[in-house]
């Protein structure tokens, strides 16, 4: 037909998974929560030396920050417990590699009783954080602990950002193979995180698993160098730590 007659005339006739990849660098709702990804990702298989590389290196690379940036994390654990005497660390459980709860630890950013009326995300200009908390969320200082998370093997450096399971349970329902999410360790920064601000809402959450499912397909020793590469710019400008908007 058409397409045969286009290719006879010299012209490259592209498949659409591949126009995706090449142009636009994310999968579409459309296509993520069609069958076509999950037969995709059903013989999806990382190359058991890749997994040893990315874990053995990431474990070095972590170690070499948590030395390296001990002092910060010591100088923002005293502002933290001066501000409002409360405690320095904050734990969450979130979901992660084969959907296994895992716990991490953050430096505190809001204040003690932020969860009194349950749990909800992070809006833009949220009166829950604290003075400290707003500049440590926004050089992302706060995450830092979660390198002790990267050592253990419930966390990469790169990778989907976990999630909480009591919101989980709600983005299961609304995103179509929201699962494939967990076939890679969960990770600090990932590919939806520099492509895209802070998520705090189910539309969010679905834009940024239009990048998850991306990275993981694409997943390669290169990508992780450019996702780590682009975070830290991101740090350094101080972008990407804010709702775009209030809910």
């Amino acid at each position: 037909g058409t397409l045969i007659n286009l290719k006879n005339q010299g012209f490259k006739i592209l498949s659409l998974i591949t126009w995706l990849e090449r142009y636009l660098h994310r999968y579409p709702e459309e296509y993520t929560s069609s069958t076509n990804i999950l037969n995709e990702f059903l013989i999806y298989d990382q190359l058991n030396t890749s997994k040893r590389i990315k874990r053995f290196s990431e474990f070095l690379i972590s170690l070499f920050l948590l030395a390296s940036l001990s002092p910060l994390i010591f100088i923002s654990a005293i502002l933290i417990k001066i501000e409002d005497k409360g405690p320095i660390l904050y734990s969450q459980n979130r979901k992660g590699y084969g959907g296994k709860i895992f716990t991490i630890y953050k430096l505190r950013s809001m204040k003690t009783n932020a969860e009194a009326d349950g749990i909800k995300w992070s809006s833009k200009n949220d009166n829950r954080i604290t003075k400290i908390g707003y500049w440590l969320r926004k050089t992302r200082i706060d995450e830092l602990p979660q390198l002790f998370s990267v050592l253990n093997g419930d966390m990469s450096l790169i990778g989907p950002r976990p999630e909480r399971p009591e919101i989980d349970k709600i983005l299961v329902k609304e995103i179509p193979n929201y699962n494939l999410r967990y076939l890679v360790r969960p990770g600090l920064s990932g590919w939806a995180q520099v492509s895209y601000p802070y998520g705090a809402s189910v539309a969010d959450t679905k834009m940024k698993f239009s990048y998850d499912i991306y990275y993981i397909k694409n997943l390669s020793t290169f990508f992780d160098l450019l996702i780590f590469l682009e975070t830290i710019r991101l740090v350094f400008n101080f972008r990407g730590s804010q709702p775009i908007k209030n809910l």
